[in-house]
């Protein structure tokens, strides 16, 4: 597939308007105005004026490795070793990686819609025959997985691409529902890539979201994609990872070496004291848990919009009774109310019909931004 052929991002539409206009709120990028733990500031600064600034190892630095490996051994319900951990540029490049050691071209993908649209364009970039399976509505605004549609649509598909919690509908699954799309993924003998970088931002007391970490054997078909952006509000370094299947990190290493040859060392130290800076992550989740009850605040009893707090990530996602162009709608709130949002369909046609706005922001900057939206919504409807 030719890269001219890759849909356009919408949210990009949006907020190229957005920047062309003074006072904007800015809710359509999945990213908090949080600062980064100053934990990796300070290491990243070390290590330059150390001169770790060389090629890298591009497994990834040992240390950063291993601490890896024991934070994801203390946090799920099965062991993850040091020989299955592979550092990446971003949860996005873990995602590509993934695709790449997986699927050829003219290979079926399956992935559940509404989606992050980067993941689709990924595997419609390595030629694959995307499917996608709607995630099925609730009457109270929440989201669930269909297991038995999941399972008629399995046979003959190279992958299964899974997201959660879910970016954008914070639908989040259950240990037993992973367990039940594992089974399934072993049964049709599907690849399962599950991007997990929202797995800290659950908002039931749990440290973190169920995870196929806490269900798959080590020889299991499972690429299980993470990253420092969300977690760790750490967006802009460009930092990640992947754990992959017992034996094979040498071969992943051989793509992740084409694909941008490692991580730069500098980052990597960063990374490796953000991941001992477990207060940052309590820190940052209570924020995201305030966010979240402000915009329940303000979307709760709405006339026209059907809304859920969601179960994990930091987005809300909003239905419009009798929206079918969730883009105009957006571009009409920018201009006429000063908020940015992203349009439903950005995710897919599914997701037509919905609005996704971040809440990872201070509370000053939800207030206003969440009366404008509430406003916007009213007059909107009734213009």
């Amino acid at each position: 597939m030719d890269i001219i052929d890759i849909p356009g991002s919408r949210i990009i539409e949006v907020s190229r308007l957005a920047f062309t206009l003074p006072d904007v709120d800015l809710l359509c990028f999945g990213e908090s105005d949080q600062p980064s733990p100053r934990s990796a500031h300070e290491a990243a600064v070390a290590a330059l004026a150390a001169g770790h600034t060389r090629y890298p190892d591009v497994r990834g630095l040992h240390e950063l490795r291993e601490a890896l490996a024991s934070y994801l051994t203390a946090l799920h319900a099965r062991p993850v070793t040091e020989d299955r951990i592979q550092v990446v540029a971003s949860g996005m490049t873990a995602v590509s990686v993934a695709l790449a050691a997986t699927v050829r071209p003219g290979q079926r993908v399956l992935m559940h819609s509404p989606a992050w649209p980067n993941v689709a364009n990924a595997a419609r970039l390595r030629g694959a025959e995307l499917i996608e399976m709607p995630l099925e509505s609730l009457p109270e605004g929440g989201f669930r997985m269909d297991m038995d549609r999941l399972e008629a649509l399995l046979p003959g598909s190279r992958a299964f691409l899974l997201n959660t919690p879910n970016n954008p509908t914070g639908w989040t699954a259950t240990t037993d529902e992973l367990a039940t799309i594992l089974e399934l993924c072993r049964r049709h003998n599907v690849w399962l890539i599950s991007d997990e970088v929202y797995s800290r931002l659950v908002y039931d007391g749990a440290p973190a979201a169920p995870s196929l970490l806490d269900v798959a054997e080590p020889d299991d078909r499972v690429l299980v994609c993470n990253s420092f952006s969300k977690t760790w509000v750490m967006t802009g370094w460009r930092l990640g990872w992947l754990v992959v299947p017992a034996g094979a990190r040498d071969r992943i290493t051989e793509l992740v070496e084409v694909t941008h040859s490692g991580v730069a060392p500098f980052i990597q130290h960063a990374g490796l004291a953000a991941v001992a800076d477990t207060g940052a992550v309590a820190e940052f989740r209570a924020h995201c848990d305030r966010g979240r009850a402000l915009a329940g605040e303000a979307l709760g009893g709405l006339n026209g919009v059907r809304y859920a707090a969601p179960d994990g990530a930091f987005y809300a996602f909003l239905g419009v009774e009798g929206l079918t162009d969730s883009l105009t709608l957006s571009k009409k709130l920018v201009v006429n109310h000063r908020v940015a949002v992203a349009p439903g369909v950005a995710f897919g046609d599914v997701g037509e019909g919905y609005l996704r706005l971040c809440f990872a922001h201070s509370e000053p900057a939800m207030r206003r931004a969440m009366d404008r939206l509430r406003d916007g919504l009213r007059a909107e409807a009734a213009a």
